[in-house]
């Protein structure tokens, strides 16, 4: 009688994972490859795109979006949206000017005002979300209109114009532009120092939800709150940190405003949040949360400073921008899901 002997089983964990299909389980595989489309497509059609200083005015229009891309990228892939992420920016900038010259302060102390006010309207959404269970599109969205109508509103009130008085001349001005609104250079190029910001928050972004438990929990919230809830996940303190991130990201980008120019117009920044969105979901981050990487968002702010700057390098018609943003939002969110289909089949 003979028996067959069955081969032991083998724990999936251990299995060898070839390169193709690690890098097929990457959320930003996507971006990555409609990056690198994008960069041979306007090499090609404009000339003075691959100059030194055209590549540094790039980085310069993708670090103002990708500052606020990380932490937006982070906040989806715990599940929610802020829609009021490109007013908050306005929003922080106006509240340095305004406390600075009212006050007739030294501006790093309207900076800290503005910090502290700022990462309490990021706790606010994230608390009223956890408490009322209602859906972050409508919590932000109420947060947008509040925004919008208190920088007017006390614009009008406290200047009298739409925008602020100029902070120039006031003291710790030039020492708060050059943390927020300097540039360095290299050789003949002028590199701003949002771009060294933007690289930091990706950097930090990225070990934080590789390297630590938080990103654990954030994976965890963004895929099923209530499972990750009875497994002990702090779930309420989580959502409310993920927005809290938002708000420091917006505090940053508000000085980088401010500093750069001195006075602000309190209606800017409507629309912004769309912008981050975009480049989150470019970047392969799902919609419906637990998925994406903050490189990715980083590479989706880097496509859209090459499309904003390649435009016009090209010397095309800027109105056509705006559908190239929707056009490439749709193409992006089919190839990454496409992407992580394929992922999913050869697991």
């Amino acid at each position: 009688m003979t028996t067959t002997l069955k081969a032991p089983v083998q724990d999936e964990r251990l299995l060898h994972r070839s390169l193709a299909r690690r890098l097929m389980g990457r959320p930003e595989l996507g971006s990555v490859v409609g990056a690198a489309a994008v960069f041979v497509f306007f090499s090609l059609v404009a000339e003075p795109f691959l100059r030194a200083s055209s590549l540094s005015t790039v980085l310069y229009a993708s670090s103002t979006i990708g500052i606020m891309a990380v932490p937006v990228a982070l906040l989806m892939i715990g599940g929610e949206f802020d829609l009021s992420a490109g007013v908050m920016v306005v929003s922080s900038a106006l509240i340095s000017s305004m406390f600075s010259y009212q006050m007739t302060a030294n501006t790093w102390v309207g900076v800290g005002v503005s910090l502290l006010v700022t990462l309490a309207i990021g706790a606010f959404n994230g608390f009223l979300l956890t408490r009322t269970k209602l859906p972050s599109f409508i919590i932000t969205l109420g947060t947008f209109f509040m925004l919008t109508g208190l920088n007017l509103g006390f614009t009008k009130l406290i200047s009298g114009t739409v925008s602020t008085k100029s902070i120039a001349d006031m003291e710790g001005f030039d020492s708060a532009r050059t943390l927020f609104a300097s540039h360095l250079t290299v050789g003949s190029v002028d590199i701003q120092v949002t771009i060294v910001w933007w690289i930091a928050l990706v950097a930090l972004a990225t070990w934080v939800l590789l390297r630590t438990r938080v990103g654990n929990w954030i994976f965890a919230v963004g895929g099923n709150a209530d499972a990750a809830r009875a497994v002990g996940v702090p779930v309420t303190k989580t959502k409310i940190g993920l927005y809290t991130g938002v708000a420091f990201a917006a505090w940053i980008s508000g000085q980088h405003l401010l500093f750069s120019y001195d006075a602000i117009q309190s209606g800017d920044g409507v629309g912004n949040e769309f912008l981050y969105i975009i480049a989150a979901a470019v970047g392969g981050c799902l919609m419906t949360g637990g998925f994406g990487s903050a490189i990715g968002a980083a590479v989706g702010a880097f496509i859209f400073g090459m499309a904003s700057k390649g435009i016009v390098y090209a010397q095309w018609n800027p109105d056509w921008y705006k559908f190239f943003l929707g056009a490439m939002l749709l193409l992006a969110t089919l190839l990454n899901a496409w992407v992580r289909k394929r992922a999913e089949d050869k697991a």
